[in-house]
């Protein structure tokens, strides 16, 4: 089992490491999810989200979660094959949570060096915690 912290992971990098694992087999669970960050300049981001938002029927979607931890799941969701047996198997593997839960306190947390958002050219980025409060409003 692995325990991700997803403090300053670029959450698109961070998925595609993720969905490969689980579709290894391996168990993933990945907290502080209100922390990961989506690059790009805040005001351009926050508007594709809201516009993608507000195209869609609450009847017939496009759905996107309001919370941190089950956008970044539904991230890591669009990278795996989830309408074949194998995809849900391997989505069932990967859970997220928002801080890091009691039963975590004390296993080691890993992080992914490659998809750290210091290591990006990009200077600018927004955290899902933030991205998730403006599309409350």
């Amino acid at each position: 089992m692995i325990v991700l912290d997803a403090t300053n992971l670029i959450a698109g990098r961070m998925a595609t490491w993720v969905a490969k694992k689980s579709l290894m087999g391996e168990e993933i669970n990945i907290v502080n999810c209100e922390n990961a960050v989506i690059t790009g300049k805040k005001r351009a981001v926050l508007t594709r989200y809201r516009e993608k938002y507000k195209i869609g029927d609450a009847l017939k979607g496009p759905y996107f979660p309001k919370m941190a931890d089950r956008f970044v799941r539904r991230i890591i969701r669009g990278m795996l094959p989830y309408k074949q047996n194998k995809g849900i198997l391997a989505y069932k593997r990967v859970m997220c949570y928002l801080g890091v839960p009691s039963e975590f306190n004390d296993k080691k947390l890993e992080t992914i060096k490659s998809a750290n958002v210091s290591e990006s050219r990009t200077l600018s980025y927004v955290t899902v915690g933030d991205l998730c409060k403006h599309l409350k409003k």
